[in-house]
């Protein structure tokens, strides 16, 4: 089922799109530590963080229009969002990353784990966060693109109701960079939530893409790994021309290190 995918990492062509799940697996706070912290600081209810109707995005543009810039937010989660090396080290999940070797990794996060991952295994990567990274990307190197931006950047952070707003055209110099990119190379997903309508966005812009140039059908197959499979969830996402994949024996917190191990092992195999 997974075979062009195994030959497609083997070759060093494959696309790894990481989302916030693999840094939880060290321990990254979630997003509601972070609705917990803008409520703090902007004197609310703390009842707030547990409302399902509180979307983080609105309360970031709220607290940007309140403080006049995301700056003291960002602050606090560079502190709180950045994993120690010692604790880095142990993580299995981020040292099958570096062994699988991708020469492209795609991430919404803004934390710098997967760069200091990389760089405790003794892989050489570049980062790019502007279109003046793009231009300036040296090749045969492992890319980590961080499509909404960077702690080091405040500007590129997409974290506020505007940001996601503005970037809904998937026009920026990074969303035009993942399109030609994603053309000719299978994409695997994984740390994130199909409940994520920022991802489910992207999936049907990347399936739009390729409906709209007449040449669907040669499209190279993508992937998201799924921690607990989801019929409908599979249903939809088959029709944008992704094939969900799961560890559905596991459980949740080891599902994806039991997933990359396997991916590892049968990589390692066919070469």
């Amino acid at each position: 089922m997974r075979d062009d995918l195994i030959a497609a990492i083997r070759e060093r062509r494959a696309i790894l799109f990481a989302g916030a799940g693999v840094s939880m697996t060290v321990g990254l706070p979630s997003w509601s530590t972070l609705i917990e912290q803008m409520a703090r600081e902007l004197g609310l209810d703390p009842k707030v963080s547990a409302e399902p109707d509180t979307n983080y995005f609105t309360l970031a543009e709220y607290y940007r229009l309140t403080k006049g810039s995301i700056g003291p937010l960002r602050s606090w989660m560079d502190r709180n969002w950045s994993i120690p090396e010692e604790t880095l080290k142990t993580s299995r999940v981020h040292a099958l990353i570096a062994e699988l070797d991708f020469p492209l990794i795609y991430t919404t996060n803004f934390d710098r784990n997967l760069e200091t991952a990389l760089a405790l295994h003794g892989k050489d990567f570049v980062k790019i966060v502007t279109a003046k990274d793009v231009a300036q990307a040296r090749d045969g190197v492992t890319q980590i693109v961080k499509l909404h931006g960077d702690f080091d950047d405040d500007p590129s952070i997409v974290i506020a109701e505007t940001d996601y707003l503005e970037r809904l055209s998937f026009e920026s110099p990074l969303d035009i960079k993942f399109r030609a990119d994603a053309l000719a190379r299978p994409i695997l997903f994984i740390g994130y939530s199909m409940s994520d309508l920022n991802i489910r966005f992207l999936l049907h812009r990347l399936w739009r893409t390729w409906q709209a140039s007449g040449y669907g059908k040669d499209r190279p197959q993508s992937y998201v790994f799924m921690l607990r499979p989801n019929a409908v969830d599979e249903a939809v996402l088959e029709q944008w021309g992704i094939r969900v994949l799961t560890e559905p024996d596991c459980k949740p917190e080891e599902a994806l290190e039991t997933f990359l191990e396997k991916l590892a092992a049968e990589v390692e195999e066919d070469g």
